[in-house]
């Protein structure tokens, strides 16, 4: 499981002194624990536990995008080594041309034609992506498909 992984590596940072990878997985931990106590379980699926992952990321990412305007590169650069932490446990990105495939097959298939029908696109997409594809990119894609 994922949770015993990061747990390993969590105890292998903390063994080798490694300090911001030790804090920030013992702050990731605490983040499936919190969201167990929030789903009233003992503990999380791989699929939950990598839900976890992406929202620590999406967090991450706006705060090296609002942190960049204040040039506070030291902040800047803590964001990007977490973000790189995170990396390690969730799924490889999927490749746009890989993406733009699937976008094409649903938008086929569903019989989309114009933006009203974005929602059921955007749906099977990401179902189809299997969270290997970020959905701000999804939305831009069949945005342009769909209006073109």
């Amino acid at each position: 499981m994922l949770t015993d992984k990061i747990y390993q590596d969590y105890v292998t940072a903390l063994k080798a002194k490694n300090k911001q990878k030790s804090e920030f997985l013992s702050f990731v931990r605490a983040a499936f624990k919190n969201k167990s106590i929030e789903l009233k379980k003992d503990s999380l699926s791989d699929d939950e536990i990598l839900a976890v992952l992406k929202t620590q990321k999406k967090r991450l990412q706006d705060t090296k995008d609002s942190v960049a305007s204040s040039k506070r590169q030291d902040l800047i650069e803590q964001a990007e080594r977490e973000i790189t932490i995170l990396n390690e446990y969730l799924p490889k990105a999927m490749d746009e041309s890989e993406l733009i495939e699937i976008i094409d097959k649903v938008i086929q298939e569903t019989g989309a034609s114009s933006p009203k029908d974005m929602g059921a696109v955007m749906k099977e997409v990401i179902a189809r992506s299997a969270g290997r594809a970020d959905s701000k990119k999804i939305s831009e894609i069949v945005k342009t498909k769909l209006i073109s």
